[in-house]
């Protein structure tokens, strides 16, 4: 019996110094990610601000990891066609993605878009542009009230551009509509460089911008109002929509995602690298002069704050619909 005692428990030791072993080896061969180059892709047009912060991050992110970063893309569905690719990538850290909120949360919500927002796993989220209202100065409309009142006049002749389908842009298009009456034609373009484009050629009435595009064009626009809880400091005269008396708060916040059941440490490791950047007090000035509010929420942080929008963004389409 004795020996039958020590036998088991010589077995026991032996199978958790097997078991402790497999995890410092598991651990090591995570330590050791990554080994090879990692694709960063961005799932709106060259140019926009998803690709333009890719291409901020890539060479400090180059610094910190020791390997290539590819900035790739894969354009469509107003960033869906991407987003459905990351999901169904292999989980090693090899392949991130750009992300955007609240794309990520209601496309899935109102149409089949080849991902669901919990497969995706938030690295970080480093960035934010609240959205405003804009027309060109020369545009006959000097105030939100005017523009609204010619909308109401005549329904659907205004057009509004916006970047992609079931995006920022176009959920402030229709919360717009629905809290004044108003009745816009919602324009989607592919990413806020060709919306841009259009908008400054004529092509459509207004748009709804992300601040920092606005904040580059202020010589050539006129902002008929902030979607925001308070002015934005990129266009301190524009008043916002809660001063007319619309309670419309929109805005774009950015991140990067990898796929489903990624393993931690690597999550770990891509984690600190971002946060390491968007921490730095020269990247946080070039954005806010550039007209971006700079974030830095970790994995956890971003994981909450995307479960929060959720329940918040379910309630907002039940009210449009």
């Amino acid at each position: 019996m004795k020996r039958s005692k020590w036998s088991v428990m010589l077995a026991l030791w032996i199978c958790l110094g097997l078991m402790a072993g497999a995890a410092v080896s598991a651990f090591a061969q995570d330590k050791s990610f990554p080994t090879k180059p990692i694709t960063y892709l961005t799932t709106f047009n060259p140019g926009g601000q998803s690709d333009r912060e890719a291409r901020r991050q890539q060479p400090l992110l180059e610094a910190i990891l020791g390997q290539k970063v590819i900035v790739d893309y894969k354009v469509g569905g107003g960033g869906a066609l991407g987003w459905s690719e990351l999901v169904r990538s292999k989980p090693d850290g090899y392949l991130i993605c750009g992300i955007n909120i609240p794309h990520i949360i209601i496309q899935p919500l109102q149409q089949e878009t080849g991902y669901k927002t919990e497969q995706i796993v938030p690295v970080s989220i480093f960035q934010r542009t609240p959205l405003a209202l804009a027309v060109l100065k020369e545009s006959p409309y000097k105030d939100l009230k005017e523009m609204l009142a010619a909308a109401k006049a005549k329904p659907g002749e205004i057009s509004i551009g916006g970047s992609g389908t079931f995006s920022g842009h176009h959920i402030a298009t229709l919360r717009l509509q629905k809290m004044t009456g108003a009745k816009f034609n919602y324009v989607p373009f592919t990413g806020a460089a060709p919306q841009i484009t259009a908008f400054l050629g004529g092509h459509v009435n207004a748009i709804f911008g992300n601040s920092d595009d606005l904040v580059k064009h202020s010589d050539t626009i006129r902002v008929l109002g902030t979607a925001d809880d308070q002015r934005f400091f990129g266009f301190p005269n524009a008043p916002t929509f809660k001063e007319s008396g619309i309670d419309l708060v929109e805005s774009i916040d950015r991140g990067v995602g990898l796929p489903p059941n990624t393993p931690e440490p690597i999550v770990k490791i891509l984690e600190a690298a971002f946060l390491k950047i968007a921490k730095d007090p020269a990247i946080q000035e070039q954005m806010k002069k550039e007209g971006f509010v700079p974030l830095a929420m970790g994995h956890a942080e971003s994981k909450a704050h995307i479960e929060k929008m959720t329940a918040i963004y379910k309630d907002i389409i039940k009210d449009i619909k």
